[in-house]
């Protein structure tokens, strides 16, 4: 059996769907249902059981058994980068995944779970190195804290690997409301007004420029079904396409979809001076020199792929 934490979120949702489509249906979804408009996200997908959120990190502290687990993809956590309560957030983020990673190291049960490219900050560098993470809110200090407890606690006889997700869009992302990729918003303000709103120039870039590493999650699911097939990789890696582009370049290529829209520029809010990240590219040497070759999709490939999953299934 496999195991995926946050199975109804975005990315875990889209690991199932990956691994459905190999096949693979032996699959225990853990997840928190407090939002059941979540439940969508598994509506098409098959898995052969459920259990809460809290009662499986209970089960793993106590040292349930829970049969012969292949491995364990963990994509739950509190995703959101407002949340300050910083007790909440580390118990979510980071006493949980250190749990599950006592429990699978034990049993050499390989653990690929989500980090985040926030751990990086301002940047301007986007390594995998101790030197470029500057965490500016509780969600990117909750997921370095977790990257430097298992650098300090390195598995010697199974696989951990932590991703850094830098923008992913795609499927099964209508949960997340404003916190959803910018491509859903573009996508949405076109069909209802027909002008996607972006924001002007700040840091020196021009109105729109700022840049960004977008990655379909289509790649992520990909980059994480390697490192399944290839339990011999570990370490921590950059989940990006090692491509930044601007916010312009989604916008037209949501636009191009339509085939119709425009662009307008609105004022950059004040309350994020000094934390917006005005340019993110992901450096993927490592997870290149790890071996993985694939291709990954641009904004103009990667964004009407999206709207065209949407169409087909009468959303926007």
């Amino acid at each position: 059996m496999i195991i995926v934490t946050g199975a109804a979120g975005f990315i875990g949702s889209n690991i199932v769907a990956g691994l459905n489509a190999r096949g693979i249906d032996d699959i225990l979804i853990v997840d928190d249902l407090s939002d059941g408009s979540k439940c969508l996200n598994l509506a098409d997908l098959n898995f052969v059981d459920y259990m809460e959120y809290d009662d499986f990190i209970d089960a793993l502290a106590s040292g349930a058994e829970l049969g012969p687990i292949e491995a364990i993809f963990h994509e739950g956590a509190c995703s959101a980068t407002t949340e300050w309560d910083g007790r909440y957030v580390m118990a979510r983020n980071f006493t949980y995944s250190k749990t599950l990673h006592t429990w699978a190291v034990a049993r050499a049960v390989p653990l690929i779970y989500a980090s985040s490219a926030s751990v990086y900050g301002m940047g301007p560098q986007f390594v995998e190195q101790r030197v470029a993470e500057k965490p500016l809110n509780m969600y990117a200090f909750s997921k370095f804290a977790f990257d430097q407890y298992v650098r300090a606690h390195p598995a010697t006889n199974s696989q951990v690997v932590g991703l850094r997700y830098f923008n992913v869009y795609g499927p099964r992302e209508a949960h997340k409301g404003g916190m959803a990729s910018v491509a859903r918003h573009f996508s949405r303000q076109v069909s209802e007004s027909g002008v996607c709103r972006l924001f002007e120039g700040t840091e020196g870039y021009s109105d729109g420029g700022q840049l960004r590493d977008f990655i379909h999650v289509d790649d992520v699911v990909a980059v994480n079904l390697w490192l399944y097939d290839h339990p011999s990789v570990s370490g921590i890696f950059n989940c990006g396409t090692g491509h930044a582009q601007s916010f312009n370049e989604v916008a037209d290529a949501v636009i191009a979809w339509h085939g119709q829209g425009e662009k307008r520029y609105i004022d950059f809010p004040e309350h994020l001076a000094g934390r917006y990240q005005s340019y993110t590219q992901a450096d993927m040497g490592a997870l290149r020199q790890a071996g993985y070759t694939d291709v990954f999709m641009n904004v103009a490939e990667g964004v009407p792929r999206y709207l065209d999953w949407l169409a087909a299934r009468q959303l926007t």
